[in-house]
C-alpha cells in the first residue's frame, strides 16, 4: 500500500456549543490539516497520484473555511466545530471527488489533533 500525504492551513474563528470552558468564547486558530490517500498500485509513471493533484483537493475543501467565522458555514450551523467533526467533513468532501482518501488530521495547534478515517 503506498501512502501519500498532502497538508494545507487555514485561518479562522470559532466557538464550541455545548462546552464549559474557554472554547466557548469566541476564538481563533491557524489550522493545519493534513490528508492522507491509500493506493494498492502505481501508474505507469510511478505515482499513486499527483502531489499537486492531492494538494488542490484538499485546498478546494479549505478554502471555504479560511477566514471565517466556522459557526456561521453552513455545515456547522447545527454541528459544532470541533476538530473532530472538521476532520469528517473535509474528509466527506474530498472523498467525493477521491475516494482513495485514508485519513483527514485537523491540527488547532502543534500539539493537538483529531483525525478522522474510515477504515
Amino acid at each position: 500500500m503506498y501512502e501519500i500525504k498532502v497538508r494545507s492551513n487555514f485561518s479562522a474563528a470559532h466557538n464550541l456549543r455545548e462546552y464549559h470552558g474557554k472554547c466557548e468564547n469566541l476564538h481563533g486558530h491557524n489550522w493545519n490539516i493534513e490528508a492522507i490517500f491509500a493506493y494498492r498500485s502505481l501508474s505507469k509513471s510511478g505515482m499513486a497520484v499527483d502531489f499537486k493533484e492531492a494538494k488542490s483537493l484538499l485546498e478546494s475543501v479549505l478554502e471555504k473555511f479560511d477566514h471565517s467565522y466556522l459557526n456561521e458555514i453552513e455545515a456547522f450551523e447545527k454541528l459544532n466545530p470541533t476538530s473532530e467533526n472538521m476532520a469528517k467533513l473535509i474528509y466527506d468532501r474530498i472523498k467525493k471527488n477521491n475516494r482513495c482518501i485514508a485519513s483527514v488530521s485537523v491540527w488547532e495547534n502543534e500539539n493537538s489533533c483529531a483525525t478522522y478515517k474510515e477504515r
